[in-house]
């Protein structure tokens, strides 16, 4: 045999060696895999806690939106008109009192018709007792036959007109008064300034507001709910807003628009707030959102980490024997802090995955410990 066959022949040796042991080496991982799968699957896929739903009282709530707004607004302007204002006395947001004076018109005019009025009543006066003196004895001469009665009717006329006069005189006088009285412009009630339009130096004009008056300082909000809600409520129904930095602000149900919008239907629900309530968290004008106290019904809760969402669904993972759960679908309903209704699908007595259930499927076998256990 020459060397060419000899080292094909070691070569042929060589390679049947590798098939035996490549098909040993298979045949041995063919038997232990099944070993080791029927290992794997009796391992728990997670360790849980359990919890149990919470039966409680859950408060009942309207959520809406609307306008805060004054409860009355005054608009206050000067009754003297194309006269200078000498002196403003009060700015936007102060507190006033009813009668306080809010500011002062020139008076020099007005008190010149004063004095002249004053005088008018006085030469009337003089006139008018001439003329009641001249009736007198006309009356008493007519009597003894000295003047006729054309005469004497004369002068009772003079006597009756000159009586007239000084009335018109004495009318001329009060208005000339009330006008003088009307150069302060009072705050025809106690409330929070909201609008200044008055400025020393300017001439008031007939019908000109030169300040608006929150009425008591009182707010309210006017918040829009659908026509169907409107059963919902009644008055005095507690209602809570929250104001842009997070205050809280309570008020009441005063009355509901005895109406709706056509268009929207929707209707206006007014809310009274605190006075206090036009110096702190909201203020008028403002747009806050806000909701109804509807009292307490039952409710079945748990903990909003327990329930999975998944292809629209809500699931939660029901305990089934005594170390598998199950995959069970509920209907959620509301939220309050970090408890979920479920409003079906779940008996009372169950037992469900505290949290992590979003790492389980249907019928795993999970390792269960007590709270706080690690």
């Amino acid at each position: 045999m020459n060397n060419q066959s000899t080292r094909l022949l070691l070569v042929r040796t060589a390679s049947h060696a590798l098939f035996a042991l490549a098909a040993f080496a298979l045949a041995g991982c063919g038997e232990s895999a099944p070993t080791e799968a029927a290992k794997t699957a009796t391992q728990p896929a997670l360790t849980v806690t359990l919890v149990s739903p919470k039966k409680t009282d859950w408060p009942q709530t309207l959520a809406a939106n609307g306008n805060v707004a004054a409860w009355q607004e005054a608009a206050i302007g000067a009754e003297v008109a194309n006269t200078r204002i000498a002196e403003v006395l009060v700015q936007v947001g102060d507190t006033v009192g009813k009668g306080q004076v809010l500011a002062r018109i020139d008076a020099s005019t007005l008190a010149s018709e004063l004095a002249e009025a004053q005088a008018a009543v006085l030469e009337q006066q003089a006139a008018a007792s001439e003329a009641r003196g001249n009736a007198a004895r006309a009356r008493d001469l007519q009597a003894r036959g000295f003047y006729s009665q054309q005469m004497n009717s004369q002068y009772q006329s003079a006597e009756q007109t000159s009586a007239a006069r000084l009335a018109a005189a004495r009318a001329r006088l009060q208005s000339a008064q009330l006008r003088l009285d009307k150069t302060q412009v009072v705050a025809p009630d106690a409330g929070v300034i909201s609008a200044k339009s008055a400025t020393a130096g300017s001439l008031t004009q007939p019908g000109q507001e030169l300040f608006r008056l929150i009425r008591g300082g009182r707010l309210e909000w006017r918040a829009e709910l659908p026509s169907a809600d409107f059963g919902k409520l009644k008055v005095g129904t507690l209602a809570r807003l929250t104001g842009p930095s997070g205050e809280t602000v309570e008020g009441k149900v005063r009355s509901l628009a005895p109406s709706v919008d056509p268009q929207t239907r929707n209707g206006l629900v007014y809310v009274d707030l605190p006075a206090s309530t036009a110096a702190s968290a909201v203020k008028a004008g403002m747009f806050a959102r806000g909701e109804f106290d509807l009292g307490a019904s039952p409710a079945l809760a748990v903990p909003q980490a327990s329930v999975v969402l998944r292809e629209g669904f809500a699931y939660v993972y029901r305990l089934e024997g005594e170390d598998r759960v199950a995959q069970t679908k509920v209907v959620p309903g509301r939220r309050q802090g970090d408890l979920l209704e479920i409003v079906d699908g779940l008996p009372a007595d169950a037992r469900i995955v505290a949290s992590g259930a979003g790492f389980l499927a249907d019928g795993d076998r999970v390792r269960i410990v007590a709270d706080g256990a690690k």
